[in-house]
């Protein structure tokens, strides 16, 4: 799991760099994010996969490790409560939604989706957990 979640911060990486461009939101960016998270609300694993790019597939294997990553790792993502869109942006070829999720138990989350565009399809090609709007450096 270490190691996983190890590619995981290496994948988000490129999530900090600067040069970031404001764009309007992308409903079909949203439909991919809410669709993959409807998946894993109701356990359907292989249909979750369907949303991740191939890179995110290559370092999973299958959509049962993955979902299994996700359920231990991303637990406010297996079972969201409430999910907002916060605001997307480009950078370079690649575009970042952040996204504020409630869990269950009411608290709030913050991540930022790494988006690709593939062979016209959006896929999730990354997720990083962002800290609370004015906390942190």
């Amino acid at each position: 799991m270490t190691r996983i979640l190890t590619v995981l911060a290496f994948c988000a990486a490129p999530f900090m760099a600067a040069a970031q461009e404001p764009v309007p939101s992308n409903p079909e960016i949203e439909a991919i994010i809410d669709g993959q998270m409807q998946a894993f609300r109701s356990g359907d694993a292989d249909a979750a996969w369907d949303y991740a790019s191939p890179i995110i597939q290559g370092i999973f294997d299958s959509p049962d490790r993955f979902a299994q990553m996700v359920e231990n790792g991303y637990p406010m993502v297996w079972n969201p409560g409430e999910v907002s869109y916060l605001g997307l942006r480009q950078q370079g070829r690649w575009f970042y939604q952040r996204v504020q999720v409630i869990d269950r138990a009411g608290a709030a989350h913050y991540l930022e989706y790494q988006m690709v565009l593939q062979d016209g399809l959006w896929l999730i090609n990354g997720v990083a957990l962002l800290p609370a709007p004015g906390v942190g450096a």
